[in-house]
């Protein structure tokens, strides 16, 4: 096939309620596994880190000369993709436009509805771009390829059947792309660890989540994929040896879910003397910690994790899937700060049948507990979610009005519960005080909190929280 330029810009604004920045690793893993089997030149553009505007993007695909486009997106931020895509289509007529990511996984072929592109993933990207790749190339059409959204040359949206395909052997990937990035400007902002700008080094090392919880997209599917522990510690030498990184974070769904898999790293790591300092901001799942799982973690470096509560009732854990422990969530939860982890949990307020009494059994266990931090989130039925099928079914109005675009992590206001809106939000308010005020977790914070000098940083954050708590959790 004739050599393509492909363009793929991770689409995002830095914005005050979404300031964290990390490596785009699902443009840098499209590069990498791209670029071994198709004759491609590529270039990778982070919208969030450089600020861009949408005439920068337009101007550097010109420049570019790209023959195919690649936008990836979250939902906060699909509110910029109508103008992009149409100014793209004005500047490189004959230029494919592919859209992917979590907006696309969610909204299906509605992502495509008044947007200037031509096809859409609504999942793993790897395999399914490279046949739409040589099908661009070829002249051919895209009809072939399963699971894909496009776009006739009627203009009708067309929803291939079966599904996009997932990679197995997760070891058969190439290493990220960092070097289309510019690395070390990701170490000037925070992460998703809350800690001070650092040197490090961003890793998935599984796809798919087991677990069925009905908030939650479903981008990698529910099979469980991973990559060898031979696998991870490569990568990580691999990177040290170029960058020097000793500070590694997990961006998996369920590091921990094979306990197997958790204690060979953990003793290869060690082994290998790599001198970790390892963190999981987006959750291990705390019920199913064992205090030899922690033991192996800590020593092999462990000193950041968070970890999911989402409620403290067991009814509620049936009903949204998640089948939480909840004993042995709290039991993991110590483990982990007894050992001087510090532990940030996740915990969501107003789901479907909730009452008052589930209200207050989250916050009190929440509160109880041996967390160092954590967020109470109000939840937000997503399109592409379970909960979103059932609230369309049964409270359908509650739906109404919701622009999901341009939508940080705390603004949409919505409630599920039985109890009325002044009596949720007056909770979730009294909650952070009653957790954040309480001088054992102030002086747990003083003296575990690995870079003490930095927790001036949130103060203004905190004082945002206590008066007005933090309303919704966005995709």
């Amino acid at each position: 096939m004739r050599r393509l330029r492909l363009l793929l810009v991770h689409v995002g604004r830095r914005t005050i309620e979404l300031p964290v920045i990390t490596p785009p690793l699902g443009i840098m893993s499209l590069a990498a596994y791209l670029r071994e089997r198709l004759p491609l030149t590529i270039r990778l553009i982070d919208q969030r880190l450089e600020n861009a505007t949408t005439t920068d993007l337009v101007r550097a695909a010109v420049d570019f000369e790209a023959d195919v486009v690649g936008l990836g997106t979250l939902t906060p931020m699909a509110y910029l993709l109508p103008e992009l895509t149409q100014k793209i289509r004005q500047a490189l007529p004959k230029a494919l436009i592919v859209l992917g990511g979590a907006h696309v996984a969610a909204f299906g072929a509605s992502a495509l509805e008044d947007i200037e592109a031509d096809t859409a993933v609504p999942g793993e990207g790897e395999i399914a771009l490279e046949k739409i790749l040589e099908a661009h190339a070829g002249g051919g059409g895209f009809g072939h390829i399963p699971g894909l959204i496009w776009r006739d040359p009627s203009g009708e949206i067309i929803v291939n059947p079966g599904a996009i395909p997932y990679i197995e052997d997760l070891d058969s990937l190439p290493f990220p792309a960092y070097d289309l990035i510019d690395f070390s400007k990701y170490w000037r902002f925070e992460t998703m660890v809350n800690m001070p700008p650092r040197r490090y080094a961003g890793f998935f090392s599984s796809r798919g989540c087991p677990y069925r919880c009905i908030y939650c997209h479903c981008i990698f599917g529910k099979h469980f994929r991973a990559q060898s522990p031979e696998r991870i510690v490569a990568e990580i030498e691999h990177w040290q040896s170029i960058y020097g990184t000793k500070v590694v974070e997990f961006y998996d769904d369920t590091f921990n879910y094979d306990s197997g898999r958790v204690m060979e790293f953990c003793q290869l790591a060690i082994k290998r003397n790599l001198g970790l300092k390892i963190a999981f901001p987006n959750a291990i799942r705390g019920d199913i910690l064992t205090p030899e799982i922690v033991e192996a973690l800590v020593d092999a470096g462990l000193y950041y994790t968070a970890c999911a509560l989402e409620t403290a009732t067991p009814r509620l854990q049936k009903y949204i899937g998640k089948h939480l422990n909840i004993s042995r969530f709290l039991e993991g939860v110590d483990m982990l700060a007894r050992r001087g982890v510090f532990t940030y949990g996740f915990t969501m307020l107003g789901f479907p049948t909730e009452t008052e009494e589930d209200l207050l059994r989250t916050i009190n266990t929440t509160c109880g507990s041996m967390l160092h931090a954590t967020s109470f989130f109000t939840v937000t039925p997503f399109p592409g979610t379970e909960l979103y099928a059932r609230v369309l079914e049964t409270r359908p109005e509650k739906l109404h009005g919701i622009d999901y675009r341009k939508k940080s992590y705390t603004n949409i206001m919505i409630n599920l519960s039985e109890v009325p809106d002044a009596m949720l939000y007056g909770y979730q308010r009294s909650a952070v005080r009653k957790f954040y005020l309480n001088p054992n977790r102030l002086f747990r914070i003083l003296t575990s909190y690995p870079h003490p000098w930095y927790l001036p940083h949130y103060i203004p954050v905190l004082a945002l929280r206590l008066s007005k708590g933090l309303f919704s959790l966005s995709s």
